[in-house]
């Protein structure tokens, strides 16, 4: 199997999202990198579910993170009878795909898939954990295979010498165009917002950005206006946490101020992914809510009086009217057309 994270950045290496070995599920801690380079290790399944509920691992992570916690849960049941590990994985699997509400029918499509290869591997009389891992490993490399493909339509929107804005972690995304950009030949500048308040534009983003060579700003969440005014920017992009098929784009909250900002500006905003035909409309969706003391501090260190309220959606909603296009692996949907997207075959994502 040829890996397609060739090139891309230490963060997006598979090693270094989410990894099954011996017995435990390691996870590079999104929370504190690049500051540190530190690795929190799951011993069970409910570690790793909890881990993604913590944002240990953020965007894409969890996707990975998950399967690896499937694997981990059939290395936990691998004395049982076939019956009760059957039906200990599949308890697993809600509990990992339940883990954040908001990606439900994302993390639902990974752990079936986990639960299919586990079916054949009893089958078979195959170590189920085996199977789940490298049943895991080759979601995430075809993945980040059509997440290349999405690149390639997503770069042909890229000016030479252009300046791009970006919102949050694209993951996958943010690897690929920048791949790509560098084999056109495309001198881009990067604006990347910080993503307050875990600071995923500033800490990931950028350090992808940077590492992988471009010309990258960091700007604080209230500047994407003026910047865009004052900067001459030319394309604003983002990936997405839902891309419904209304055409309502589920993201990073932020990402539908600055597509406001972006339309009074002239300035197309693309975004980048898979429609989720799990989500119709966005009564599908569930909007997560995490702990509001989130907003009171910066990096651990608290910046209001006692008493003083915070509020924290992780994710806004971007209406279609605002989107330039949805860019997919078969070329750029408007955002009023997704469900054309599956007139044709799909190719498995998860």
């Amino acid at each position: 199997m040829r890996r397609e994270d060739y090139d891309l950045a230490f963060l997006l290496r598979y090693e270094n999202v989410a990894w099954y070995e011996e017995g435990k599920v390691r996870i590079l801690d999104r929370r504190v990198y690049p500051t540190k380079i530190e690795f929190v290790t799951c011993y069970n399944h409910q570690e790793v579910a909890q881990a993604i509920a913590d944002m240990v691992t953020q965007s894409a992570g969890p996707y990975t993170a998950a399967g690896m916690g499937m694997a981990l849960a059939a290395y936990e049941c691998r004395n049982m009878g076939r019956e009760k590990a059957w039906e200990y994985l599949q308890k697993a699997a809600y509990t990992l795909s339940h883990a954040r509400p908001t990606t439900t029918s994302r993390m639902i499509q990974v752990t079936n898939g986990c639960l299919q290869a586990a079916e054949k591997a009893f089958e078979e009389g195959k170590p189920v954990d085996e199977a789940i891992f490298l049943k895991t490993i080759e979601s995430l490399n075809r993945r980040y295979s059509i997440i290349g493909k999405v690149a390639k339509y997503l770069v042909d929107m890229f000016p030479d010498k252009g300046t791009i804005m970006t919102q949050c972690f694209g993951e996958t995304i943010v690897g690929t165009m920048l791949r790509e950009a560098k084999n056109r030949n495309k001198e881009i500048k990067l604006y990347v917002p910080e993503t307050r308040p875990y600071f995923q534009g500033a800490r990931l983003t950028a350090s992808v950005a940077y590492e992988q060579g471009f010309d990258t700003t960091v700007i604080t969440d209230n500047m994407p206006a003026f910047i865009m005014a004052s900067k001459k920017v030319d394309l604003f992009t983002s990936a997405a946490d839902v891309i419904c098929l209304d055409g309502r784009i589920v993201n990073k909250i932020g990402t539908y101020q600055i597509a406001i900002v972006a339309k009074y500006h002239g300035v197309p905003y693309f975004v980048t992914g898979i429609p989720d035909k799990g989500n119709p409309t966005i009564s599908t969706v569930t909007i997560e809510e995490r702990d509001s003391n989130l907003v009171l501090e910066a990096r651990g260190i608290r910046n209001t009086l006692d008493g003083v309220k915070g509020y924290y959606p992780s994710f806004d909603i971007t209406p279609p009217h605002l989107v330039s296009g949805v860019v997919t692996d078969k070329g750029i949907f408007a955002p009023y057309d997704l469900a054309r997207y599956f007139a044709t075959e799909v190719e498995p994502f998860y």
